[in-house]
């Protein structure tokens, strides 16, 4: 089970903070989040090696974004810095044993996904 918080609205150029807490995931497992913008498809964001800490960004959010991670309590949080209108859209938290690094940005098939948050970045 993937618990998300966070998500709000937000001025352009503005910042939010996601949190997922992930159940029943130990050990090597990939965190992250993927996003869906009306009428677009669903897009991989960022994911996080909760092992080893690697980071994997789409570049849309590079230098923007920052995934991290607390194993304490099996959470990755998301910072969203310099929003702009187009980061608006639902964000959804995922989680998968297998599949790692962009691979799991890039894919559509993962094992356990949050219920979602919306992020709206308008003036």
């Amino acid at each position: 089970q993937l618990v998300e918080s966070g998500g709000g609205s937000v001025q352009p150029g503005g910042s939010l903070r996601l949190s997922c807490t992930a159940s029943g995931f130990t050990g090597d497992y990939y965190m992250g989040w993927f996003r869906q913008a009306p009428g677009k498809e669903r897009e991989g964001v960022s994911c996080i090696s909760m092992k080893d800490g690697r980071t994997y960004y789409t570049k849309s959010v590079e230098g923007r974004f920052t995934i991290s991670r607390d194993n304490a309590k099996d959470t990755a949080y998301l910072q969203m810095d310099s929003l702009k209108p187009e980061d608006t859209g639902v964000y959804y938290c995922a989680a998968d044993t297998i599949v790692r690094g962009m691979g799991f940005i890039e894919s559509r098939y993962l094992q356990r996904w949050g219920q979602g948050t919306l992020v709206t970045v308008s003036s």
